[in-house]
């Protein structure tokens, strides 16, 4: 049987601005071969979500090319790379013949085996072909799409800006622990000119941040950000607690305002890369 496509595209490619969007982990289309696989509860599977991300980015985006994955993390995780297989639950990651990445390690690799305390999802294993088949549909037109659409941005711009939208558990008391983490992997994916603007924005809305801990940006970033031909990735881990309810399950008194905060960002992006785009016309 013929599934959906793994991921919804909002706005026109080529994009009309320099910053392009993405929420990799806003996904809730649960298959039911992954349903049929399960030996925990599917409820359980909400918390490898980034709960309702999506609803923050549709609603923050005005001209902005957006891609939202609609396929659930638990099925493949687009933040990861094809290589990250954990051979606990993959026939086939041994075929790769390479060392597991630590999100592999910690049961967090392309397809997750574990979620919070609950421990091993499935009740057995995946065959090689499977997981091929997952990269096949859903992971590798995630990337082709979202390549293509930054190099638009580039060609017509002479700069692009990615935002890759996530959203975090809490990291402590809301009056001492960051609530917005900004990654740039260590200024790998993106001039530091960018993360700075996107943190004082975030102050000037009330927002605590850090930069880079305890989330640097994963698969995305990596794959995508190249600083030095002017393609430019930042990773935003939002958290949850200042849009979802007291239950982290749905949107909250809060999301309004962490709206705003994700459509000023958006602006400043837009605006630091503003001066090269011209230039470049």
């Amino acid at each position: 049987m013929t599934r959906a496509p793994s991921f919804d595209r909002y706005g026109p490619v080529p994009p009309e601005t320099p910053v392009v969007l993405s929420a990799p982990h806003g996904g809730r289309d649960y298959p039911a071969a992954l349903i049929e696989a399960l030996r925990v509860p599917a409820a359980a599977l909400r918390a490898l979500e980034d709960r309702h991300v999506d609803s923050l980015a549709l609603q923050a985006r005005r001209e902005e090319t957006l891609f939202v994955a609609t396929r659930a993390r638990a099925w493949i995780d687009l933040n990861r790379a094809e290589h990250d297989r954990d051979p606990q639950i993959d026939d086939g990651a041994h075929l790769l013949g390479r060392p597991l990445s630590t999100k592999v390690r910690s049961g967090l690799g392309l397809v997750p085996r574990r979620v919070g305390t609950l421990g091993q999802l499935w009740h057995g294993r995946f065959s090689a072909d499977d997981i091929a088949a997952r990269i096949q549909a859903d992971h590798r037109p995630y990337h082709l799409a979202l390549g293509e659409a930054l190099a638009a941005a580039r060609a017509r711009f002479g700069v692009a800006v990615l935002l890759d939208i996530h959203s975090m558990p809490p990291l402590g008391a809301p009056d001492s622990a960051p609530r917005l983490v900004v990654g740039d992997r260590f200024g790998r994916s993106a001039a530091a000119r960018f993360g700075a603007r996107v943190e004082a924005v975030a102050r000037r809305h009330g927002v605590a941040t850090a930069a880079n801990a305890p989330y640097a940006g994963g698969h995305i970033l990596e794959r995508h950000g190249e600083p030095r031909r002017g393609v430019h990735a930042l990773q935003l881990e939002f958290d949850r607690s200042l849009y979802l309810d007291s239950a982290l399950d749905a949107p909250g008194a809060g999301e309004p305002a962490i709206v705003a905060l994700l459509r000023a960002i958006i602006d400043a992006a837009a605006d630091e890369a503003l001066p090269n785009a011209l230039a470049a016309e």
